[in-house]
């Protein structure tokens, strides 16, 4: 799985000046899909999805505010405990599980070592690589997801400590018994000390969370973006190597190709397309170190492969005219946004020699969602039956014997926030796609919203359509043209079929606890410090590659 991989930035998928071999050779010699959706436009919902095969809002995987993924190691938000991974089914059959790469679905929950959300607590018996997430902050690039966010905290906390400073101040002045003057004197320093340290803190932190885990230890903190590659590489190659002899489930999770695009020198500057370019190159460039694996131990005719992103590219990662996200093809919009398929249709290919036909293409509605049901079905496992699976078995469609995908709806959250949904109608050929919510990208015109992060998925940034916008995919794939009654016979009728779908997935909702909410405010006792915190440095010489 890729991070922030445009679709439109493999060559199987269009792109003819990225060079992405190995990933095309996954797509010859196996099953590609053309219409693979995310579950969320942004990490840590879209991932949570994938490994449970529901929609995050089930999971309490989102939120009501601007925090759309988890901002922080030191956050009590994460995973759900009863919530059931892929890897724990597969795990109870006798499998070796392991995760390389990023996780992202939080760690703690009381207290610094719990590790309540750690992946192996959900399902993993080896993790190596980042808890928390690739982001600008770690190598101070100017491009922070997350600077600005903890310095608005930092800030609330000096409001508070000054608020509390004047009234006490005030209550001296004014007589107030009670109050002595040392109070008003430490009340005081403590604001102006939060304000003094906020800055130094922040980068603190930010760098604190830049770190490598093996298992439940530290080993690298900060960490040494120079070596990473080729530690997590090394990592991979390991666990098959190990485990080559009985059934395992390699999740490799790449930090390729998040900013800030840390790029190894061999392939900087080699490619056409800049920075970002070079990265999406060294990605492919590990994919095909990992393939050679398997050749080389002759597990390749025994191995299911699935090459994904997590989402679509980020067309805000720009400064200046350099473009540091990905490309999204012909689709509409980027990362963040839940309605529009340039944020949610990402690349889908699976081989398996001599098991799925090479070669073939399949243009149904797929989802992330649908690798769940498939791998533990594959592997001798039962799919729950104590909760609702939105994801669906993908193995008839992958090897022909079915034509149709499991889905007749999909629909496309952001946030809590139900932005789209598309129908694929059992008995017809047309695919719809129903807009309620949208973007209004900034500057008027463009196709994202520069100066932010992500757009926003509510608020007086985004427009709310009565009616609903109306798209044939089958037939305006970039989402151009929106139908009306006039241009559409079926335009009410349609309208009518996709509300009632919604109104009956809204009835299987249940509630549950929101993790990206209060849950996922820093709190200084659960941040992971291999040393005292806030200096946190260790370097596990034996972790070199």
């Amino acid at each position: 799985m890729a991070d922030d991989l445009g679709i439109g930035d493999i060559g199987c998928y269009g792109n003819g000046t990225i060079r992405t071999p190995n990933i095309d050779r996954l797509a010859k010699d196996g099953v590609m899909l053309t219409q693979h959706i995310s579950a969320a436009s942004v990490c840590t919902p879209s991932r949570a999805a994938f490994l449970t095969g529901r929609y995050p809002i089930r999971s309490g995987m989102v939120s009501s505010n601007d925090y759309r993924v988890l901002m922080w190691t030191g956050v009590s938000g994460g995973i759900p405990t009863n919530e059931t991974t892929f890897a724990k089914v597969l795990k109870n059959e006798g499998y070796a599980t392991g995760l390389i790469g990023k996780w992202h679905l939080g760690l703690n929950c009381d207290h610094s070592g719990d590790h309540c959300h750690h992946p192996l607590n959900h399902g993993f018996d080896h993790f190596y690589g980042m808890p928390f997430s690739m982001m600008g902050d770690c190598l101070q690039w100017e491009l922070s997801e997350k600077r600005l966010a903890l310095e608005g905290q930092l800030r609330s906390y000096i409001q508070i400590a000054a608020l509390v400073a004047l009234t006490l101040t005030v209550g001296k002045l004014t007589r107030l018994k009670g109050i002595p003057w040392t109070l008003v004197i430490l009340a005081t320093a403590a604001a102006l000390l939060l304000f003094v340290a906020s800055h130094f803190m922040g980068v603190l932190i930010v760098h604190a969370d830049c770190f490598l885990m093996r298992n439940h230890t530290v080993t690298e903190q900060p960490m040494r973006f120079q070596r990473t590659t080729s530690l997590l590489l090394k990592e991979a190659r390991g666990f098959i190597q190990r485990n080559k002899h009985r059934p395992f489930l390699l999740f490799v999770a790449f930090l390729h190709t998040h900013v800030p695009l840390v790029t190894a020198k061999n392939f900087r500057g080699k490619s056409l397309h800049g920075l970002y370019g070079d990265n999406v190159e060294e990605m492919d460039w590990m994919v095909g170190h990992i393939l050679n694996t398997l050749d080389k131990e002759g597990l390749s005719n025994s191995t299911l492969v699935y090459f994904t992103s997590d989402h679509g590219g980020s067309l805000e990662s720009q400064l200046g005219d350099n473009q540091y996200g990905g490309w999204n093809g012909i689709y509409k919009g980027s990362k963040g946004m839940g309605g529009w398929e340039g944020g949610i249709r990402v690349p889908g290919i699976f081989r398996w020699p001599g098991v799925l036909p090479a070669g073939r293409v399949s243009d149904e509605p797929t989802s992330l969602m649908d690798v769940f049901p498939t791998v533990i079905q594959l592997g001798g496992g039962q799919v729950p039956q104590d909760r609702v699976i939105d994801g669906r078995d993908l193995l008839p469609l992958l090897q022909g014997a079915a034509q149709r995908s499991g889905h007749e709806f999909l629909l496309h959250y952001c946030q809590g926030f139900l932005h789209a949904a598309r129908w694929h109608p059992r008995t017809g050929g047309r695919l719809w796609k129903v807009h309620y919510m949208s973007p209004i990208f900034q500057p008027e015109g463009a196709g994202a919203c520069y100066g932010r992060a992500v757009c926003p998925c509510s608020g007086e940034n985004v427009a709310e359509h009565d009616p609903p916008l109306l798209f044939d995919l089958s037939r305006d794939p970039s989402e151009a043209h929106p139908l009306t009654p006039d241009t559409e016979p079926l335009f009410s009728q349609v309208l009518e079929r996709v509300k009632l779908a919604v109104q009956e997935h809204r009835e299987s909702l249940t509630p549950v606890v929101p993790q990206l909410d209060s849950l996922n405010v820093w709190r200084p006792w659960l941040q992971p410090c291999c040393g005292s915190f806030p200096f946190c440095w260790c370097n596990w010489k034996d972790d070199r590659p």
